[in-house]
């Protein structure tokens, strides 16, 4: 393997950029609010374009939304590309997304500056709509790249004021109606790398500025509706009430102790085995990486005298595995069915998401770890609990993933903060990977 570059990142040029990404969409208060398909969204796409136009990029849009940017290489083939997304949460943090994609551009234009020859096509790529947005269609961009999106679901898309999707998109430089093109396979890309902040405090907490990721966490989500009946508040007695909001706030708070107990199980499973393997072994270990959480819960007719009749919400849970997954899901039923019978209310499940989890591969988390080495910067493996466009590129090609400490663990708000010395040091990992994959052998 050849050695490290000496060569380093311009910071500077980073930083500026950096900054000038972080005033579109600002709130004034250090965090910004740039959801797909707002004007902040289309703006910071026409300044990524000329962005990368400027450093020698021959950018596209693909019809889903994406922004490519791509630069030649000697050899004809598949591409190795760099980058993650620039819409954000609803008042969410300047990090999440925007780095890996000004992180890719800067890898890609200082290998350019220093006359670096690529053997391989290198890209940048910005992913359509990764955050929860308006639509309720998640990396949007990654999945339609990798096939796990159809233009029908597409087409049938609105928001809550009833806007297309197929509209937003074709804001963006999009078309819906020529989805086709937009799917890739490994012929297309040999390998993709993310870098991305970790929105969590483990790396803070070794004193690291870089971790490889192993993997991403499979994602289910459900809707679950409560149908009680509404009744006067003041005339229905307590024993002839089927109250939906109590029964649902029953509900919400079983899924806590379902992970309670499963915290407890797993707590003694630890001391048992203490003698063995200390307890932070297996806390750290992702096969017993799991969370559940209860959301947008509303309830109707949402009145002061009224009982509620109708109580709907969200659970979602996380794991490093469907067989865990599933079984949470599996108890969370169980727990229904008894709450629903003991408060005389009807309780229906519907599966809105079922992603299962994505490893990284282990040619391109090898070379992040070797690259690391060689240039003496500490890192350590680390398992993802929060979806990234990686997850879906590692369907069908070589993907990883690189994270920087989140200062607190603070993400998805104005606080979300990490240190430029760290960016800088993952930077130069980025480099010294992408000149390694580039040297591998086509059948690599």
């Amino acid at each position: 393997m050849p050695e490290p570059q000496t060569v380093h990142c311009d910071m500077q040029r980073f930083m500026s950029g950096f900054t000038d990404v972080s005033h579109i969409g600002s709130t004034g208060d250090g965090g910004v609010n740039r959801p797909f398909g707002s004007e902040a969204d289309l703006q910071l796409r026409a300044w990524l374009t000329r962005r990368m136009k400027d450093a020698g990029l021959q950018v596209t849009v693909d019809a889903i939304g994406n922004l490519w940017g791509m630069k030649a290489g000697s050899d004809p083939g598949p591409a190795i590309v760099l980058g993650s997304h620039h819409d954000s949460v609803p008042f969410g943090g300047r990090f999440d997304g925007p780095l890996g994609v000004l992180a890719a551009l800067e890898v890609i234009q200082t290998l350019q500056e220093t006359g670096y020859r690529n053997r391989r096509p290198l890209g940048v790529v910005s992913f359509t709509a990764e955050e929860p947005n308006p639509f309720d269609i998640s990396t949007m961009g990654s999945r339609t790249v990798a096939g796990r999106l159809t233009t029908e679901q597409l087409l049938a898309a609105h928001d809550g004021t009833g806007r297309p999707l197929e509209l937003a998109i074709a804001q963006a430089g999009g078309d819906l109606r020529r989805l086709s093109g937009v799917r890739k396979t490994d012929r297309d890309l040999f390998a993709f790398l993310e870098l991305h902040i970790e929105q969590g405090r483990r790396l803070e907490s070794a004193g690291m500025s870089a971790g490889v990721v192993t993997g991403v966490c499979g994602i289910y989500r459900e809707l679950v509706s409560v149908a009680g009946e509404a009744n006067h508040a003041g005339t229905t007695r307590l024993t002839d009430r089927r109250d939906a909001l109590l029964a649902g706030a029953e509900l919400a708070l079983g899924v806590e102790r379902l992970l309670l107990d499963r915290l407890s199980r797993r707590s003694r499973a630890a001391n048992n085995r203490e003698e063995n393997a200390p307890a932070a072994i297996f806390r750290d270990n992702p096969e017993e990486e799991l969370i559940a959480t209860v959301g947008r819960f509303a309830i109707t007719p949402n009145a002061p005298n009224i009982i509620p009749g109708q109580c709907d919400f969200t659970v979602e849970i996380r794991g490093a595995s469907s067989s865990a997954i599933h079984s949470f899901a599996a108890e969370f039923g169980a727990l229904a069915k008894q709450i629903g019978a003991a408060r005389g209310v009807q309780i229906s499940r519907k599966v809105i998401l079922d992603q299962a989890p994505e490893a990284m591969d282990d040619t391109v988390t090898d070379t992040l770890r070797s690259a690391a080495a060689a240039l003496r910067i500490p890192c350590r493996d680390l398992f993802s609990m929060a979806g990234h466009d990686a997850a879906h590129i590692a369907s069908f090609t070589k993907a990883g993933m690189l994270f920087v400490p989140s200062i607190d663990g603070k993400s998805h708000c104005k606080e979300e903060e990490t240190r430029m010395d760290d960016i800088s040091h993952a930077l130069a990992i980025l480099l010294e990977t992408t000149r390694r994959l580039d040297g591998l052998d086509i059948d690599a």
